[in-house]
């Protein structure tokens, strides 16, 4: 069965969002909390495996000049496979002429090279969990 993908959060089991970001090594909150965030997106997408989810991501965005990507994740089975891309060009699917922004997980630049993205000499982040992320490479 191909991979498919799902740009709403209908029927979402937001428990398996939470450990989907927990096996890809990314931040993760409480389900109700992806829920909140998900649902408050511009865009999202899901990709599934069969009913298995493997994928997730979300955009912000004004529609109009700014975007930025958050929780980009595929489960690391999966990942070298293009559901990545997929979920990334869904998400910016009929954003047209907009900016994009997003921090990559320390290790992942790579990929979001390859779809065109560039490091920023001026990024800044102020973190409510500062330490935890220096720790994990995200800041100095």
């Amino acid at each position: 069965m191909p991979i498919a993908l799902h740009q709403n959060c209908d029927g979402v089991d937001w428990t398996a969002v939470c450990g989907l970001l927990k096996e890809a090594g990314m931040s993760f909150h409480a389900p109700e909390m992806h829920r909140r965030a998900f649902e408050a997106a511009y865009s999202v997408a899901f990709a599934y495996d069969g009913g298995a989810l493997i994928g997730c991501g979300r955009a912000l965005s004004d529609g109009v000049y700014q975007t930025a990507l958050y929780d980009i994740a595929v489960l690391p089975r999966y990942q070298g496979s293009g559901v990545g891309r997929r979920l990334v060009e869904a998400l910016l699917a009929g954003l047209g002429e907009c900016n994009v922004i997003l921090y990559a997980s320390p290790g992942k630049e790579g990929f979001y090279r390859k779809l065109g993205f560039r490091e920023m000499k001026t990024g800044m982040a102020r973190f409510v969990r500062a330490d935890a992320m220096a720790e994990k490479g995200f800041t100095d």
